[in-house]
């Protein structure tokens, strides 16, 4: 349990600092608010994500699954705010941010299943007769 918070905790620190590096308007200072940006960032969407999940489940239905983004933009900027040396400029660095997070966990997730199945293998769950 310990091993997958810390490597959970770890990624984390390389997205941001990925994101650090490729978005404009969001800086972090030195490593020391680095580690305690991707902290505070893993414990905001393991608490108030889920909650902001449900209650904007409406809109995000309706964006077919975009403003999922939205609610991740706004738990970077979150974090930010909570946070002293990690900057994000306004609201559209945060949708940056978060735009660009979901696509290294994407990449990440590729990666795993190339390296622990050797290929790619997306499973679709479906109940009826097979295609």
């Amino acid at each position: 349990m310990l091993f997958i918070f810390l490597f959970i905790w770890v990624i984390t620190a390389l997205g941001l600092w990925l994101v650090t590096e490729t978005v404009p308007g969001v800086r972090i200072n030195d490593s020391g608010s680095l580690w305690v940006a991707a902290l505070v960032l893993g414990l905001i969407n393991a608490t108030l994500r889920p909650l902001l999940w449900f209650f904007t489940m409406p809109l995000t239905v309706l964006s077919l699954g975009l403003f999922a983004i939205v609610v991740n933009a706004f738990t970077i900027w979150l974090s930010a705010q909570l946070v002293d040396g990690f900057e994000v400029r306004n609201f559209g660095s945060a949708l940056m941010a978060a735009l660009f997070m979901a696509l290294l966990g994407v990449v990440g997730l590729l990666i795993i299943q190339w390296v622990m199945f050797g290929h790619f293998s997306w499973i679709i769950a479906h109940s009826g007769p097979p295609i």
